[in-house]
């Protein structure tokens, strides 16, 4: 295992430039900005994954005219409380904040709103979309398909994505209840970081191609799958497995975008599937007005209580005792709002290689 050395950025220096990236290839202004910023949220919470450490693969995907960089984002079909947008294969880091946006502004109106959403690409970190909702008072919901990377239970190949999920609840005085996870055993980006870093991954997380566990992320990468949430049967694989489809059915087959294994790659070396049954990938957003179910100030209380009666809980011997769902994302956001944003060096490198190309400044 080599030594890991990490450089430090500022957000706001990372912010401006994969704004000036998206830029590049034409994405408006308003867009870029949008889209830079949810990657740093990211970076900011702690999920490396999901972070700078993409921009590479949207400057990849926006170079080969993969991704419409100027999008018609539309609604195709809607009532009161619902709508299908198409996101015109715009970058989803655009599309899915102006879908969530529709969701919200429903749930305003008439007391909740869901959004199926097709036409669109890697929409970021699922835990963006529901901090925006907490914004105003509401409990928000988010998910999105992904390119197949995930075994189903007992299966030796890829058929599903990582598939995540989010939902909040805001607080009166505690900090939100922040929940967001892949329905994976973990996300694909946790391999790419364990391989840049040259570690092994957990047992249970990965299959290699012929179906065997490993724990060498490079037999995953190299034609293997990720596992579902639990991994194996005996220690709940088919919960994943079945919250995995739930999520491809709300996001895909809702809105008319494609399921399974047919959701288009993200990656560049990631396989293209034999055929489309719908249009790009799908996401989908919920947003619930909590003054529509009870009064908001009750709900809020209510939230304070649960938080420290659970933070109360008799510690585990030998663990470091109960913690409340996001607490490690904002602490991490804490940290490093102040200090900067620790990247390791293969990810530098991505962004050097995009300074290099573009001509636009990095260091």
């Amino acid at each position: 295992m080599s030594e890991i050395s990490y450089l430090t950025f500022s957000s706001e220096r990372l912010v401006e430039f994969s704004q000036r990236t998206f830029e590049y290839f034409g994405v408006p202004s308003q867009d870029a900005r949008l889209a830079a910023e949810v990657l740093a949220r990211s970076d900011l919470r702690g999920i490396e994954s999901h972070g700078v450490a993409r921009l590479h693969t949207y400057f990849d995907m926006l170079q080969l005219g993969r991704i419409n960089p100027k999008p018609e984002i539309k609604i195709i079909r809607e009532s009161p409380s619902t709508a299908t947008v198409d996101g015109d294969n715009g970058l989803g880091l655009v599309v899915g904040p102006r879908a969530n946006e529709i969701a919200m502004n429903k749930a305003s109106q008439v007391g909740t709103g869901w959004v199926s959403v097709c036409n669109t690409n890697h929409y970021g970190i699922a835990g963006y979309y529901v901090l925006e909702a907490l914004k105003r008072d509401l409990i928000g919901w988010a998910m999105t398909n992904s390119t197949k990377l995930v075994a189903p239970l007992w299966g030796g190949e890829r058929m599903l994505g990582t598939n995540p999920i989010a939902i909040a609840f805001p607080g009166k005085k505690e900090p939100p209840i922040v929940i967001d996870l892949a329905t994976s055993a973990c996300a694909y980006g946790k391999v790419e970081m364990a391989k840049r870093k040259e570690q092994p991954v957990p047992a249970g997380w990965i299959i290699d191609q012929a179906g065997h566990v490993s724990e060498n992320p490079l037999d995953m990468i190299n034609g293997g799958a990720l596992l579902p949430l639990g991994s194996f049967r005996e220690m709940g694989g088919h919960k994943g497995y079945c919250l995995a489809a739930m999520v491809d059915i709300l996001c895909c087959v809702l809105s008319g975008a494609n399921w399974g294994p047919f959701a288009p790659p993200f990656a560049l070396r990631q396989e293209i599937p034999s055929r489309s049954v719908g249009r790009g990938i799908g996401h989908f957003f919920g947003a619930m007005s909590i003054e529509a179910f009870i009064d908001l100030d009750e709900f809020k209380t209510q939230i304070d209580e649960w938080i420290a009666v659970f933070r109360g809980t008799k510690p585990q011997p030998g663990s470091p005792g109960v913690i409340v769902p996001g607490d490690p994302e904002r602490e991490a956001e804490a940290i490093r709002s102040k200090d900067g944003i620790p990247l390791v060096l293969p990810v530098v490198e991505e962004l050097r290689d995009i300074s290099r190309q573009t001509g636009i400044p990095f260091e």
